[in-house]
């Protein structure tokens, strides 16, 4: 029997160095820099670069990735310890070559592009020379494929694409999107729709506008609407066989949100350690805030809920490595989708509420974290829709009765348990 909490000695020399090299020099980053992923940002390359360098000499660089393609071909276990670091920082993802989309995206090419499709679309987006998009959701359609109406027509040797895509993350910067649109309407519903790569040049894309979170200011978004008119192309863009969109889809969302759900714990414990912080530097009515006991609940609470997300999101990552099939752990994975916001949202409001004032203001950064709290509960799927899925996988271990009476009724049960020991029960009694 091996059950073990421990990270393997030479491993954690290698968390020990990201942590520090995260703290010391990528942090900084998020104060100085605007958005990760412009690569034509000459400050940004300035600052990003060297770092980067620094990372893939100490063989850290594109971890989920196989060493074939440069990187290390972690496990979700390793991933995850690393992901936890790597969260605190809006940078260090892509400092560390892993920040999303373009790393599942890189998944998906990696397993289902051509050779032509990887020269030229997955080195250079490996290199982070250039960026990604994953282009899924709808305005119609939310988290549902079943509903898309972005469909794809084959006309001689080029697929054409039309329709409207929602959130399309990092369209503003991306070289290519992946799109997800239905190729096959007639087909039963999970084979319906194609994956294609989609050259963000192509004429007939068009990004209406860009959207924000919270608070952005409009047209300063991340997420585009994302318009597709008569957008050509090739037959070879397609991505896997035809009408396996979906299976496509689940090479990059597994792991994915296991990593997702590490880097959440990444923000989740700079709340935390603030909130800590600020209890122990302030004093109200006569005391310090730590001695006041409702500080004292809130604290506690926070600790317990980050503990046991972490626990649940290691044990899904190593049930995933030991199982290597993302069926078997599909329960295990939405359950930690289904949790990931509300430990998120929980502790990011307490920290918020400990710090008075200051906390509802820019100058901490607790307003975006509940703001971001909302936001993973949408992103990959709303949290109502993994509990779904939760509720179906663990009914399907249970069975009903037939009974009149449900199987943990008592007095059936102390019937049953009399007439099980009955002889030895009267023969006990017959002995004394």
């Amino acid at each position: 029997m091996s059950w073990d909490f421990e990270t393997e000695p030479e491993f954690q020399k290698q968390l020990d160095w990201i942590e520090q090299f995260v703290r010391a020099e990528v942090e900084p980053l998020d104060y100085l820099l605007e958005s990760p992923y412009d690569v034509l940002d000459p400050k940004r390359n300035a600052l990003v670069r060297p770092l980067q360098a620094e990372v893939r000499k100490h063989k850290l660089w594109a971890c989920h990735l196989e060493p074939d393609l440069g990187g290390q071909g972690y496990g979700q276990v390793k991933l995850a310890l690393m992901n936890e670091i790597l969260g605190r920082s809006r940078f260090a993802p892509t400092v560390f070559g892993c920040q999303a989309p373009d790393s599942g995206n890189a998944e998906i090419l990696a397993k289902y592009g051509t050779p032509e499709q990887k020269k030229q679309f997955l080195d250079p987006l490996l290199k982070n020379e250039i960026v990604s998009c994953f282009s899924m959701t709808e305005p119609q359609g939310g988290a549902d494929p079943k509903v898309f109406t972005t469909h794809a027509e084959l006309r001689g040797d080029n697929w054409v694409i039309n329709g409207e895509k929602w959130f399309s993350s990092n369209a503003r910067w991306a070289s290519f999107l992946i799109a997800m649109v239905v190729t096959d309407p007639d087909a039963p519903p999970y084979q319906r729709l194609s994956m294609f790569i989609v050259p963000a040049n192509a004429p007939g894309v068009k990004i209406e506008r860009n959207v924000g979170v919270g608070q952005e200011p409009e047209g300063a978004g991340a997420h585009a609407y994302v318009r597709y008119s008569d957008v050509q192309v090739p037959k070879d863009h397609l991505l896997g066989t035809r009408g396996s969109g979906f299976v496509v889809a689940q090479t990059r969302l597994g792991g994915g949100r296991i990593h997702h759900a590490m880097r959440t714990i990444g923000q989740v414990r700079k709340a935390f350690d603030q909130m800590c912080e600020r209890v122990l530097s302030r004093t109200t009515q006569g005391s310090r805030l730590a001695d006041k006991q409702m500080v004292q609940e809130k604290i506690a609470d926070s600790w317990i809920d980050i503990e046991q997300f972490r626990l649940l999101v290691l044990r899904t990552a190593w049930r995933i490595d030991r199982y290597k099939d993302y069926l078997k752990v599909r329960k295990d994975i939405a359950a930690v989708k289904a949790q990931m916001p509300k430990v998120f949202h929980d502790v990011a409001v307490r920290a918020l509420q400990i710090h008075g004032s200051l906390g509802v203001t820019p100058e901490m950064p607790f307003v975006d974290q509940v703001m971001e709290s909302f936001v993973m509960g949408l992103a990959d799927g709303p949290t109502e829709v993994h509990k779904i899925t939760l509720a179906r996988q663990i009914l399907r271990d249970y069975r009903g009765t037939d009974g009149l009476f449900p199987t943990g009724h008592i007095p059936s049960l102390r019937e049953a348990a009399i007439k099980k020991y009955a002889d030895r029960v009267e023969h006990e009694v017959a002995s004394q």
